[in-house]
């Protein structure tokens, strides 16, 4: 072998080190986060809170097999989510009542297999056709459950659900799953191992396959693959890690009720992965983060909670469709580039523009709930650190005016200015 092979050699040698260190340090950055996330929460609304994040982490990213790996649009993948819990809450009961051996550390996988099995049975069945069809299928399955689950109450307990105790199993490691930090890093590790294997699954001929049927079925199927067994393992797929997820709800909670099969739950992973950005792997991740953490804060601070929720939506829908990771994306390589050096202030005007409008949104929105819903419109209300009286007409027509008056500034002058400095080479 000459000098120059062996140069060769030690740069392809390099390359392909360099290439695995960018495949691998995001993993160990998120293992590093999860283990060092429970010391900076350690309150136990906290606890329950970053664990029900890893949860419907493995939720939303089995959602995004379908969404954004696939192009279904399911409005019922709750379904696979909640039977795969009360599969597992059942085991877990008959654990408490025989003395079963299974260790808690296994139970998700009974979930995993409940969502299995039902994704199998109406997979066969929604798969047949994509598009509007598939949409009202799911739909469709996902109402025939939800009745049912009232129905049924042997198997969904009726209204008050079902309830079961964690520390009844044995546990691998003979871990005490009591404290909430335990359960918590229980979540972690599976999520991330639910995480790697569905990353690994989008390197495979079926996660490519999966892509092909998305952009263009008709070319997939001129090929040699049929586009309804590639949906269909999607599918069967994507049920199984909402089962998964269905499994560690039950060891965190502890109870499982007709919620979990219900349009609410459906609804919040449709959010969590649209949000965070279907195109990304990530984007469901953060999105995941984000739904839990408002659901669970924003809902003890207002009634508007859901409204706040769908105002975000559509506000993603029509001005982000990539989602916040892939806007975050888009900013950081615009930063890569120095494009932000030079279009700075520009973008600051904008936005401070429009966080004006937003701020004034929301003032309008407290206000409407407090004279709607409050049992004395009268009382005072607290807003933004000051007291004001809703009845009164002095705080709509301030808001009013400042909606306006930022929406003016917005359209007639800072959006014109940023569109100057980017047609112009100023800016991104």
């Amino acid at each position: 072998m000459n000098t120059t092979q062996v140069q060769t050699g030690a740069a392809a040698g390099g390359v392909g080190r360099s290439i695995w260190v960018r495949r691998l340090w995001p993993w160990l950055v998120a293992v590093v986060i999860a283990m060092l996330l429970p010391l900076l929460v350690t309150s136990n609304h906290g606890l329950t809170m970053i664990s029900h994040m890893g949860v419907m982490i493995i939720f939303a990213l089995s959602y995004n097999m379908l969404l954004g790996n696939t192009g279904l649009l399911s409005f019922g993948h709750a379904v696979y989510f909640g039977l795969g819990g009360y599969m597992a809450m059942h085991m877990l009961r008959y654990i408490e009542a025989t003395g079963f051996g299974m260790p808690l550390e296994l139970l998700p996988v009974v979930g995993a297999l409940g969502g299995l099995l039902f994704g199998l049975i109406f997979g066969a069945v929604s798969t047949r056709r994509a598009g509007v069809v598939f949409a009202m299928i799911s739909l469709g399955i996902g109402e025939m459950v939800t009745a049912s689950s009232l129905m049924f109450t042997g198997f969904f307990g009726g209204e008050a659900g079902l309830f079961g105790n964690r520390e009844a199993p044995v546990s691998l490691f003979g871990i005490d799953y009591g404290p909430g930090r335990n359960v918590y890093y229980l979540v972690a590790v599976w999520a991330l191992i639910a995480a790697v294997i569905m990353f690994l699954l989008r390197q495979t001929p079926l996660g490519w396959m999966a892509n092909a049927v998305r952009d263009n079925p008709e070319r997939a199927q001129f090929v040699g693959y049929s586009p309804q067994m590639v949906r269909f393992f999607q599918f069967v797929l994507a049920a199984t890690f909402a089962g998964l997820a269905g499994g560690l709800f039950i060891v965190v909670d502890e109870i499982i009720t007709d919620e979990t099969v219900g349009m609410i739950q459906s609804g919040l992973v449709l959010l969590s992965a649209y949000i965070g950005g279907i195109g990304f792997f990530l984007g469901p991740v953060v999105g995941a983060v984000l739904v839990v953490f408002l659901e669970s804060e924003l809902s003890s601070i207002t009634d508007a909670w859901l409204l706040y929720f769908g105002l975000l939506f559509v506000a993603v829908v029509m001005f982000a469709p990539q989602g916040l990771f892939g806007v975050a994306y888009q900013q950081v390589m615009s930063w890569r580039a120095g494009e932000w050096v030079r279009s700075f202030h520009a973008r600051l005007y904008a936005t401070s523009a429009m966080l004006v409008f937003v701020l004034a949104l929301i003032a309008v929105i407290e206000k409407a709930y407090h004279v709607l819903r409050h049992w004395n419109p009268q009382e005072p209300m607290p807003l933004f650190f000051v007291t004001i009286d809703a009845t009164s007409m002095v705080p709509w027509l301030v808001s009013f005016a400042v909606m306006a008056g930022a929406l003016a500034v917005f359209f007639l002058h800072a959006r014109p200015l940023l569109r100057r400095a980017l047609d112009s080479g100023e800016g991104a």
